[in-house]
């Protein structure tokens, strides 16, 4: 179940609960494998993952849409608090490579035993129509999230890659 508050027009603020531990929440999030498996919308596919995850270390994504467009993303991340929290720029790129708008990104794993309650804030956007935008793009893949943990949950192996 997500719930969306509105912070104001141009902050998203999202949260769901998770029926996995927060270690493997985080280790979802924070390995790249993995996040290739689930990031984006329904029916996006990652084509490159690239992620350097320490304070000061960059992403790069590159996901494929359902009608073949290639959306590219990028961001740096500020702060990692293992296996609590995750804060991170985000920005499209242009065809040409070139960041557009970037927001910020923190997302958040509180701790609730063999679950986790994720919540995610992204600000602030240059419209409220991006911000809605978004919205739409993070609940479907915060869905495909929860499908990937349930049906990965018995495929890893103890360094946590998918087997």
């Amino acid at each position: 179940m997500t719930l969306a508050n509105t912070v104001d027009d141009r902050t998203l603020l999202m949260t769901r609960v998770l029926n996995a531990p927060r270690a493997r929440v985080f280790q979802a999030w924070t390995t790249p494998e993995q996040v290739a498996q689930w990031w984006g919308p329904e029916g996006y596919v990652t084509e490159h993952c690239e992620m350097d995850i320490r304070r000061g270390g960059s992403y790069r994504v590159s996901m494929r849409s359902p009608e073949g467009v290639v959306y590219r993303k990028r961001g740096t991340y500020r702060e990692i608090v293992a296996p609590e929290r995750i804060v991170f720029t985000f920005a499209w790129e242009d065809s040409n490579g070139i960041p557009g708008h970037q927001t910020t990104i923190t997302v958040t794993l509180e701790d609730l035993g063999d679950r986790t309650r994720l919540t995610l804030r992204q600000a602030v956007f240059e419209t409220t129509e991006w911000c809605e935008d978004h919205r739409r793009g993070w609940t479907s893949c915060l869905d495909r999230f929860t499908a990937w943990l349930a049906t990965s949950k018995n495929n890893t192996d103890r360094a946590g890659e998918p087997q």
